[in-house]
């Protein structure tokens, strides 16, 4: 039977509802009870009828014919069973009749337990909170592809309930940080999306115009220049979960719009910045899997403090067999071209060094580990590290062969700030159209004066996907960016999400 035609008799059904007296489409229902309550009282429930509940969610089985029958609901919590029999129910067990799979009903009546041993409602009286004219997708079929789940989030998440678990844990995780944060004297705030100088970052902007300013506006690609001038003008503590976005390549662990969190402290360097990272994380997966022993993708992830400290330059000496600590482009380049990688253009020594790192050292840093000694040339916000000046004071943190934090010991120089944008207007000019932009007002509040300061960015939706055991970045983000649905299918889009596994 085409969808057409099954679609057709749900609103034929609208017409029996009505003729019922009921409005297929509820103003309210009050819920005194919730399915994970009802179960949570376990043994106490018994086959005498007990306590009168009322609880409302949508249907996913209907079974039984004649004078009675039984429904499984799910709500927010859960699942819980409804009974239904023609001789208590009298002219209301009608409405049961018209119940499609799909509808949302309340449900009143005392629970008890079936002989099976099944928690459940009596329906003495059922209510219909919102006729389902589309037929659910079928379990087993309908949404096991990455496509369907990701295009129809809603059906995924009322289909496979372990996706609501995942998006629940999402949400520890980040109420954990801002615990954390909170009782450390920092203050949540809000920057601006729309900026009129993208920067704080290597990405291409998304671009936009105002049409009552007539003036063209950039989405943020990060928030950090902006949160620095808030250093400037004395709050020394501050964080913000931002919503940034970058026109750029989608992989398992990019998505053009993604959520950061960045958090600067004055008076602080990265070393200090990398004791309140790791015992951030630490205390955020606490809140969320409740162990530092994470188990992801078949294999378990080691967070335990202290976390390992790698240098980039010993890293990639180790690999390409020979010492690369003074930056030599003739012999990085060599190197390059030895394992057939291609820096963007432009870049120089440093840029062909990070190429040289994400593909020889970044897929085995499975456990949680700190990089460090990052050259200047790709970190133009940060200061040079005192012991070493041909690097910065920066970390990356890794875990999983994913980067999921940055930070720096600040430039706070406004001398040096403005040299080393120049040198990213160089890189641009050379052909880098991810090289960072000169702003003068960042420049102008930096004249001000900034305290030394000390400043971490994390992608939470990385640490979300260590945290619920996904294997894409769109596992957990509730609406990912997807082509167009008359387009190609998603696994177009991501060059290994075919071969992805149904969820459980």
């Amino acid at each position: 039977m085409s969808l057409a035609h099954l679609m057709q008799q749900r609103r034929a059904r609208i017409a029996a509802w009505k003729a019922l007296g009921c409005d297929p489409y509820a103003y309210r229902f009050e819920v005194t009870h919730h399915a994970a309550d009802l179960h949570a009282r376990g043994e106490a429930v018994t086959t005498e009828l007990g306590e009168r509940v009322r609880i409302a969610g949508r249907v996913m089985t209907v079974r039984g014919h004649g004078k009675a029958g039984f429904a499984h609901l799910v709500d927010a919590t859960g699942r819980i069973q409804a009974y239904f029999k023609s001789d208590v129910m009298g002219e209301q067990f009608r409405r049961y009749e018209l119940v499609d799979v799909g509808d949302w009903i309340g449900v009143e009546g005392p629970i008890f337990r079936t002989r099976t041993g099944e928690i459940t409602v009596r329906a003495d009286q059922v209510e219909l909170l919102a006729k389902s004219i589309r037929p659910l997708p079928e379990k087993w079929h309908g949404l096991t592809d990455p496509e369907t789940r990701f295009r129809q989030r809603y059906a995924d998440l009322f289909v496979n309930l372990d996706v609501r678990e995942t998006f629940r844990r999402r949400s520890r995780l980040t109420s954990g940080i801002r615990a954390f944060l909170d009782a450390r004297g920092y203050l949540e705030v809000e920057t601006p999306v729309l900026q009129p100088l993208y920067g704080g970052a290597f990405a291409r902007p998304f671009v936009t115009r105002h049409n009552a300013l007539d003036v063209e506006l950039y989405l943020r690609i990060s928030n950090e220049l902006y949160l620095k001038r808030l250093i400037v003008g004395g709050l020394d503590r501050v964080y913000e979960f931002s919503r940034n976005f970058r026109n750029e390549g989608m992989d398992r662990s990019h998505n053009p719009e993604f959520t950061l969190l960045e958090y600067y402290q004055a008076f602080a360097d990265v070393n200090d910045m990398m004791e309140l990272t790791e015992a951030l994380v630490c205390e955020a997966l606490q809140a969320a899997c409740g162990t530092l022993q994470v188990p992801y993708q078949g294999r378990t992830l080691d967070f335990s403090r202290p976390w390992k400290r790698v240098s980039m330059l010993d890293a990639v000496s180790e690999k390409v067999g020979e010492s690369v600590h003074d930056l030599d482009p003739v012999r990085l380049a060599r190197h390059a071209a030895r394992f057939d990688l291609h820096p963007r253009a432009g870049t120089g020594a440093g840029g062909m060094l990070d190429e040289l790192f994400s593909t020889l050292v970044q897929p085995e840093l499975q456990d949680a580990a700190f990089v460090v000694d990052f050259p200047i040339e790709t970190s133009p916000l940060a200061r040079v590290h005192r012991g070493n000046p041909a690097v910065v004071e920066r970390f990356e943190l890794f875990a999983a062969g994913m980067e999921l934090a940055n930070a720096f010991s600040e430039q706070n120089d406004p001398d040096a700030q403005r040299a080393a944008f120049e040198a990213q207007g160089a890189a641009r000019e050379r052909g880098d159209d991810e090289a960072q932009a000169l702003d003068e007002d960042y420049l102008r509040a930096l004249e001000y004066g900034m305290p030394p300061t000390g400043g971490v960015g994390i992608g939470i939706d990385r640490l979300a996907m260590l945290a619920t055991d996904s294997r894409t970045i769109r596992d957990v983000v509730l609406f990912p960016q997807l082509r167009p649905e008359e387009g190609r299918p998603v696994a177009d889009d991501l060059e290994d999400v075919e071969d992805e596994a149904p969820p459980a």
